[in-house]
């Protein structure tokens, strides 16, 4: 299905208007009047693009100014922005590919973080690597929110790794910054267990409207993410989009209540029933039943059904972002309601 226009709550297809319910612009900002407007005013200020290497010796202020809000808003001592999630993900295992005996992974994170490691468990058990009396410096990797599911990662494991595992943790936050957490500020300030090293990253593409990638650690981390080459050689994320995002500090404070608004007005009405998986503080309901999909396609409502990866499952996902109303809401909670109360 192709569309000529950004596709919002409402798109048309072949002339038809249709509800959409999909996509990942969760604080519904990439439309949002207000915030384009700060965009617009940025770009005639910073310009379109700005293609110098972040180490030259002219420095623009608009990076210290959004990293700045950046790390504050995640509750980190530093943050740093790249050009891309994916970027940010790849500097970060480059920089501890050095500095790591082992890798480990949860299940489903995203490509921006695999690398060679083990899984965290083997037949539900912890792995016995993880277990044994070998002194080693570990890193777990793990999804804020795994996909298929609409809670952020239990990682109380960790816990269980004895004291001789020097642990670093990197958490992917694509699918968890910008919407869990006081104001969407994810879950990494509320991670408290025995790491020696915490390390966020995430698309700022999703949630926060605005292409590029943030990595927020401790400031030692961080400096260490400068000082490599591929960090050096590449341009920045666009500066004026990074000024953007400490201008919109109070745009996305609101956006994230009006989508908590959204979520809890769903709560209320919507049945439960093991058809769907819901929870009232995440933008995600996820549909076992793939009929439904036409259902709701012949009541003029979108919603997102792809393969996210090769040999998976369909993911057929509704999106709900700050820009639904509450009419739209309405029609769509109706027609679920109606199809599991008769299926």
């Amino acid at each position: 299905m192709n569309v000529n226009q950004f596709p919002d709550r409402i798109i048309e297809i072949d002339k038809e208007q249709y509800l959409y319910f999909g996509g990942t612009a969760y604080l519904g900002l990439p439309t949002n009047n207000d915030f384009q407007e700060l965009v617009i005013q940025n770009i005639r200020k910073w310009g379109t693009t700005y293609g110098s290497s972040r180490s030259a010796n002219i420095k623009l202020t608009a990076y210290e100014n959004g990293e700045t809000f950046l790390a504050k808003h995640i509750k980190a001592e530093s943050a740093v922005t790249v050009s891309s999630g994916m970027l940010a993900g790849k500097l970060v295992i480059d920089v501890l590919n050095k500095n790591t005996d082992g890798f480990f992974h949860f299940s489903h994170i995203h490509t921006a973080i695999k690398t060679n490691s083990l899984p965290v468990f083997i037949n539900d058990k912890i792995n016995p690597k993880l277990l044994d009396p070998q002194p080693e410096r570990i890193t777990i990797l793990a999804d804020g929110v795994p996909s298929f599911q609409t809670r952020a990662i239990d990682l109380s494991v960790l816990a269980a790794i004895p004291d001789h595992k020097e642990i670093t943790l990197v958490i992917d936050e694509s699918h968890s910054f910008g919407i869990l957490g006081q104001n969407g500020c994810g879950i990494y300030s509320e991670i408290d267990l025995p790491v020696k090293r915490k390390i966020m990253i995430s698309s700022l593409g999703k949630a926060f409207g605005l292409n590029g990638g943030v990595i927020a650690s401790d400031t030692s981390f961080i400096n260490q993410i400068k000082e490599q080459d591929i960090f050096i050689s590449a341009a920045g994320m666009n500066p004026a989009f990074v000024q953007t995002l400490a201008d919109a500090a109070a745009l996305y404070k609101s956006q994230h209540q009006k989508l908590l608004d959204n979520l809890n007005y769903i709560d209320q009405k919507l049945i439960k029933n093991h058809t769907i998986k819901f929870d009232k503080t995440y933008p995600l309901i996820y549909l076992k039943n793939d009929n439904l999909i036409d259902v709701l396609k012949a009541n003029k409502i979108i919603i997102a059904n792809f393969k996210y990866q090769e040999n998976a499952n369909n993911l057929n996902r509704i999106v709900v972002t700050a820009n639904h109303l509450s009419e739209d809401l309405d029609k769509l909670i109706s027609i679920i309601n109606e199809y599991n109360s008769i299926n």
